[in-house]
């Protein structure tokens, strides 16, 4: 049913009151009539009282006479009302005061200077607009209708909000525009250290170009190239060492029995020194046959010395050759030879099933191929420059032998390197008649001319030596086992 509004409702009582005078002044006390007049007024009456505003209702008075007036409203609930108006503007007026300094710092980066004064503008035009609301509700002066100040308000503030999330959205934009641009910043960079990674490693790694041999001639070569091929042979000696005991590690190894097998007699300072014994194991097994012409991969008795050219011109190739490749290629090459006997002398099966739970890589190795494992991998590298290291001493003009050290010598920094030097010269040796010696050759020397290349030992404090030495005679006691020169 529509409502029925103040005009109609005054049209109807006037209506409904002429109606009943008429019908009383011609019907004095019908009984059927009163009642039916007095249905109709109570209807009226329902009617009117169902109005939410209170705004000009009919209302039937006891002496059943109607009269039309339009109440004035509590003065209390007026005030009440004016006052959450104010409130409501009050608000608005601080969130428009938010949205604008937002706008402001939004403007600061990248310098706005038109929307900082726009911001400004706004942000004054509040205050004055508080400072308003302050001097008329102090001076009672406030004239605002409740219905209406509410609504604007209300509209005021959810504009200002939209344009608060408005700039946090491009906040939000902007951070990830700037987060973007770091990103391809730090993929720029990380390429960078990739690229400069990757050439600092080929010029560590003997596996990379030895650019200083690029341009080298054979008459021109000496013994310091010989010395940096040999410390690229030890490190990469050192990397395949940690490789190996994390393996052993892995498969439940007891480390101290380990490098007990090797050196039996040893004693190690530190538990980090048992390193040097696998050290020793890997460098003695990588040296042997060092002195043949064929490094030992034909067993021939009396092999040709090649052809000092040759030899360089073959180690010249194979300081940019990847191992895999070789094999690959040429599986039957002495290179290739080389790496599988000397796979088979340094990693025993019973020691390759307990790191990999089988002989699939003896197996592979066994037909020609290569593992594709980083153990295997990291051995064939080492091989690799073995070989080049051999290759290299058969171009030299001089000829070059290896010699080690036997057990309990006394130590010479002429023949010798110790590879623990804080164990021993820490100032706790005071006694006269304690002696320094050697416990077992970590890395074999080497003898190019008349030139020495140290040999590598761990060294250990004796109270007693066990035998003496000629004064003078170092080198003919300990020069053992691999003293037999290249090509003589």
């Amino acid at each position: 049913m529509d409502p029925i509004g103040p005009k109609s409702m005054f049209t109807r009582s006037r209506s409904c009151n002429s109606t009943t005078s008429s019908i009383n002044s011609n019907n004095n006390g019908g009984s059927h009539r009163s009642k039916l007049s007095r249905t109709f007024h109570k209807v009226i009456n329902f009617r009117n009282s169902d109005n939410k505003h209170g705004m000009g209702a009919c209302v039937f008075p006891s002496q059943h006479k109607f009269e039309c007036y339009n109440p004035n409203p509590d003065p209390k609930f007026k005030h009440k009302a004016i006052l959450e108006a104010l409130l409501a503007k009050i608000f608005a007026s601080v969130t428009s005061i938010k949205a604008a300094y937002a706008e402001l710092q939004m403007a600061q980066n990248p310098y706005n200077n038109d929307a900082i004064q726009a911001a400004d503008e706004a942000i004054v035009e509040q205050l004055r607009a508080l400072s308003e609301l302050k001097r008329k509700f102090l001076k009672k002066e406030l004239d605002l209708s409740p219905q209406v100040t509410l609504m604007l308000a209300e509209i005021q503030e959810q504009q200002s909000l939209m344009r608060t999330y408005e700039i946090t959205i491009k906040k939000l934009e902007s951070d990830v525009e700037t987060k973007d641009s770091m990103i391809v910043s730090f993929h720029k960079q990380f390429k960078d250290c990739v690229e400069i990674n990757k050439s600092l490693e080929k010029k560590l790694n003997a596996s990379g170009p030895l650019y200083v041999f690029d341009n080298l001639k054979l008459s021109r070569l000496n013994v310091s190239h010989f010395i940096e091929v040999l410390h690229k042979a030890l490190r990469s000696v050192r990397s395949f060492v940690k490789l190996m005991v994390k393996e052993m590690e892995l498969a439940n190894w007891d480390l101290n029995e380990a490098a007990k097998a090797i050196e039996p007699k040893a004693l190690f300072i530190k538990e980090s020194h048992r390193c040097f014994a696998f050290e020793s194991f890997v460098c003695k097994t990588m040296l042997r046959s060092f002195n043949l012409f064929d490094y030992g991969v034909n067993k021939e008795l009396n092999p040709k010395k090649p052809d000092p050219e040759q030899c360089f011109i073959e180690f010249k190739r194979l300081k940019s050759v990847n191992p895999r490749s070789i094999l690959a290629l040429n599986p039957n090459s002495l290179l290739g030879k080389f790496i599988r006997a000397k796979y088979f002398d340094l990693v025993h099966a019973k020691m390759e099933c307990s790191f990999f739970g089988n002989l699939n890589q003896r197996k592979i190795v066994t037909s020609g191929g290569f593992p594709d494992s980083g153990f295997f991998t990291a051995f064939a590298e080492m091989a690799k420059r073995f070989w080049m290291l051999h290759r290299l001493g058969l171009s030299m003009v001089e000829p070059v032998s290896v010699f080690e050290v036997k057990r309990n010598c006394r130590f010479s920094e002429v023949y010798m390197e110790n590879v623990s030097e804080e164990s021993l010269f820490s100032g706790e040796i005071n006694d006269g008649n304690v002696d320094i010696r050697v416990i077992f050759t970590v890395v074999p020397g080497f003898k190019i001319g008349k030139t020495v290349i140290q040999s590598q030992v761990y060294l250990s404090p004796v109270i007693t030596p066990p035998f003496p030495l000629e004064s003078g005679a170092c080198g003919s006691a300990w020069l053992v086992a691999y003293k037999v020169q290249l090509g003589y």
